[in-house]
């Protein structure tokens, strides 16, 4: 609930606003200040509108309903409309961005209207006169920038997609990813397949596009099945001219040949975005990046099902921690923390730049001293990027100049460390080479005079005020002593002239009608009336006995003091202009510091990582190989290392010359097949982003695309069951997997007939190894898929170990070359709990079953099986004939001698015996 305080809203008539709040309704029939609300929202339809009266954000109408459900606080009611209450919500100004954070988190977008002008001031201009006020920026998903709205770690990316048509039934589209807390912005082309991969590489906060993709039906399954909010936008003014002409006049450049050579595509998707930013941030402009082009090649292709089985940075709950980032994520800057997200989202295939990430990753195993002083160093480097976007944007305070201030100042202090290696700095590895050097694209005067002219921990907002140092300004100086010493001012001015007139007597007082005046005895009053001291002392009130004074001195103190703390206000606000005015100017050589120091950290934390964990340094080349020694999962190593326990390591070989080698893996249920398919994908994944690796040692030929089809899940919102969807990905699979590519399939099949599922898995494995010709590791318990080593060249067959001890099976997490005869699933029902009765009757069945010839199925008895057939019912005991208590107590009843009493007595003792 909102916490009570006083609202100060502008004094309206008690006139019922009437008809509907929509741009339409007579201006007469309502109140000034409700004609200026229905006007605004008329103007922002899309968006809950925070209508600024006093010390509050005000909500109306169908947007205070929605306020109050969405944050939990009281709806009221404000006046009436067409003779019912107008419901009404409000939150308070300074507690505004908690309430933001949680409507924005609920996907709502919010217009934030602000008073533009002084109440006092519309008061001069007549009674029924409002505050002018206007929508100064959209709050949406995708565009906030406030720190305490976004997660440090992870980047806030608006998504714009603009198409092309590449033929009758082909389109291309292009992904614009602009992220306006950083400047990130970065486009790439995909063609429909690839989109829903891609989308879920940049993870966006908001997606904005042309309503005529929107309503593609080719796309309208994954718009629907996608959480993240979308906003479609008119197609007029986004075509590739458009887009153009608004990417050039921003950057302010005649032609974007200088960024590169972009796709019509791209062009539409980044004209889009721009598009998208000015509207939401009005007449603020972001400090952008140009525009960098991302080839989609370059990084390893990982689609949506993929990233979710693999839980790459979410697990599948949703949630961060379990997941492989939060496994790996050592880095020290909220920078650094972004650039791994990114890195692991998209890992290289870029060889040369695998090559020299693991090269300054190297550097920095080999010298823990230099890795722990720089850790050290970078901890104290604060998120400059986000600082310098609201400052920008015009809405950063003290803070955030003190944040470019200690990042630069961290910066210098990390060149140094650089610079004061054994090695030169020329012999540093090429990537801590660049970054090295970008640390020196910002004069150390720009540090310099923020140092001078801060305190050390400003306060947060600009109104707060106290942030310049003393010293800086002589006039700020002299208001702040004014603000808070004003009685010694007084009192310097009253000794003075008592001295001067040698009236000891003399005192200067201070009321609310005269304010401050001199007052002297009235026989010392009277004299100054008489001579040269009335052209000092002017005479302003005679008194009994006393007389009252002012001079030209003592009115221009008092009006120092009286406006002393708001001109302190002023020249800070001056001043920090002047100072963000500054930093804004050199955007470009800050954004560079900022990204070197996030590179810098992810080495260094990977490098940690790698020394604390035991990883090793793969080997990625242009070959086929995918050999692994030693291999583990790193998050359930990870997991058992906190317990206290150990995980075994495991091999695994899919090496071929001309094409890749597919591994069947058998085993029983809970035995690791799942651990091990996953590990092995998670290893290339590491690899590739430039990264150590769990194991031993890891040959890994370049991949190009990451498959994975893992668990069991329905889509019942588009009426899919569990085996629909499984056949779904297998189709993806089968249908784009490359000779680079690496799948891992686990139990394809099994959510159909027994015969059916091993038909269909016999099949894909024979299409991998025919004409994909990939790398695979394939997990099944149908065991008959065993037997295609026979016929199949680059097929082999490996399985977990189990051990049995007095009839319990003992899992070892072994994996070794052969093939599972059984799958111990009746072993694991028992471990679940399944009713011993339950357990007894199924191992009954199962001995029967494979007593049974199953491969000839034209022969088996099915109905002889106790699958089939009624269990064997024993026969009831049979009880000698005796004597029967009912019967004979009948035969002893006359009832021709029964009297009624008797009868009724006899009847009773008869319902006993029964």
């Amino acid at each position: 609930m909102v916490a009570t305080k006083t609202r100060k809203h502008e004094t309206q008539s008690q006139e019922a606003p009437a008809g509907p709040p929509v741009a339409s309704v007579a201006p007469e029939r309502v109140t000034p200040m409700m004609a200026q609300y229905i006007e605004i929202k008329a103007a922002n339809p899309d968006s809950l509108l925070f209508y600024r009266m006093g010390d509050f954000y005000e909500l109306f109408f169908e947007d205070a309903e929605i306020a109050s459900r969405a944050l939990g606080i009281v709806l009221t009611k404000r006046g009436k409309h067409r003779g019912e209450d107008i419901p009404m919500c409000g939150v308070p100004v300074e507690r505004a961005d908690d309430y933001l954070q949680r409507l924005i988190g609920l996907g709502h977008r919010v217009a934030v209207c602000e008073q533009m002008e002084d109440p006092a001031e519309a008061k001069k201009r007549g009674n029924k006169s409002v505050v002018r006020r206007d929508v100064v920026r959209l709050v949406t998903p995708g565009t906030i920038t406030e720190e305490n709205l976004l997660e440090p770690g992870r980047a806030n990316l608006l998504l714009a997609i603009g198409r092309r048509r590449a033929g009758d039934d082909h389109a291309l589209y292009g992904l614009a990813a602009v992220d306006i807390s950083t400047g990130r912005f970065s486009v790439a082309e995909t063609d429909a397949a690839g989109l829903p991969g891609e989308v879920a590489r940049l993870d966006p906060r908001e997606i904005v596009l042309a309503d005529t993709i929107l309503d593609d039906p080719a796309l309208a399954g994954f718009w629907r099945e996608t959480q993240i909010p979308l906003c479609p936008l008119p197609r007029d003014g986004l075509d590739a001219t458009s887009a153009e002409n608004r990417l050039c006049d921003h950057f302010g450049v005649a032609t974007l040949d200088a960024f590169g050579d972009f796709t019509r595509a791209e062009i539409i998707a980044a004209g889009t975005a721009l598009a998208y930013v000015a509207r939401t941030q009005i007449a603020a402009r972001p400090a952008l990046e140009p525009p960098r082009r991302e080839a989609v090649s370059a990084s390893l292709a990982i689609d949506a099902a993929t990233r979710a089985n693999l839980e790459l940075t979410r697990t599948l709950a949703g949630e961060r921690a379990g997941s492989l980032l939060a496994t790996i994520d050592m880095t020290v800057t909220p920078g650094g923390g972004r650039l791994l997200a990114e890195r692991l989202a998209g890992p290289s295939t870029d060889l040369t730049e695998i090559g020299a990430r693991l090269d300054a990753l190297d550097f920095l195993v080999d010298d823990p001293a230099l890795r722990e002083r720089l850790r050290g160093a970078l901890a104290g480097a604060p998120d400059i990027t986000r600082a310098l976007s609201r400052l920008a944007l015009d809405r950063g305070g003290p803070r955030d100049l003190a944040t470019i201030r200690d990042g630069l100042i961290a910066a210098r202090a990390i060149a140094a460390l650089l610079d004061a290696t054994p090695a030169p700095a020329y012999s540093l590895p090429e990537a801590l080479a660049a970054s090295r050097a970008a640390l020196d694209t910002v004069d150390k005067s720009l540090s310099d005079t923020l140092a001078a002219a801060l305190v050390e921990d400003p306060p947060l907002a600009r109104r707060d005020g106290g942030f310049i140092r003393e010293g800086r300004d002589a006039g700020l100086d002299e208001a702040r002593v004014l603000q808070g010493d004003s009685r010694r001012f007084i009192a310097g001015l009253q000794g003075r002239y008592a001295e001067e007139t040698e009236c000891r007597t003399l005192r200067i007082k201070h009321n609310n009608m005269l304010g401050y005046y001199v007052e002297v005895p009235q026989a010392t009053g009277e004299a100054w009336l008489r001579n040269a001291m009335k052209e000092t002392f002017i005479h302003r009130q005679s008194m009994s006995g006393a007389m009252r004074f002012t001079t030209v001195e003592l009115g221009e103190l008092e009006a120092r003091i009286a406006g002393a703390a708001e001109r302190a206000r002023a020249i800070e606000t001056a001043l920090f202009t002047e100072l963000s005015n500054l930093v804004v100017a050199q955007a470009q050589g800050i954004n560079a510091i900022a990204q070197a120091l996030s590179a810098l950290d992810v080495t260094a934390a990977l490098a940690e990582l790698a020394e604390t964990r035991g990883w090793t340094r793969p080997i990625v080349d242009d070959s086929l190989a995918f050999a692994i020694e030693g291999g583990r999962h790193p998050v359930v190593e990870d997991a058992l290392a906190r317990a206290g326990e150990s995980f075994i390591a495991n091999d695994a070989d899919l090496s071929g010359a001309d094409a890749g080698h597919i591994s069947v893996i058998t085993g029983p249920n809970m035995g690791g097949k799942s651990t091990y398919l996953r590990q092995n994908a998670l290893i290339v994944v590491l690899a590739q982003m430039g990264a150590r690796v769990p194991a031993r040692h890891a040959h890994i030929g370049l991949v190009d695309r990451l498959f994975s089809r893992v668990g069991a899940a329905d889509d019942l919102a588009r009426g899919r069951s569990t085996f629909m969807v499984e056949m779904v990905e297998t189709a993806a699979i089968l249908n784009q997997a490359s000779r680079r590519s690496l799948v891992i399939l686990d139990e394809i099949g099994r959510g159909t007939a027994t015969f059916d599922g091993l038909s269909i898995a016999w099949a894909a494995i024979e299409h991998l190894h025919d004409v994909n010709g990939c790398r695979a590791l394939f997990a099944t318990h149908f065991h008959e898929l065993t037997r295609l080593a026979e016929r199949l060249a680059r097929l082999s067959n490996v399985t977990l170990k189990v051990a049995e001890h007095k009839g319990e099976v003992v899992f070892l997490h072994e994996v070794v070359p052969g093939a599972a005869d059984r799958s111990y699933g009746l072993q694991v029902a028992r471990l679940a709990g399944l009713p011993a009765p339950v357990i007894a009757r199924a191992r009954t069945i199962l001995e029967e079953l494979e007593r049974a010839d199953l491969e000839n199925p034209s022969t088996a008895r099915f109905d002889d099986l106790p699958l089939f057939a009624a269990p064997a019912r024993q026969p009831p005991p049979q009880v000698a004939p005796g004597p029967d208590p009912l019967h004979e107590a009948l035969a002893a009843i006359d009832p021709d001698e029964l009297s009624p009493r008797e009868a009724l007595e006899r009847l009773y003792a008869l319902k006993k015996l029964v």
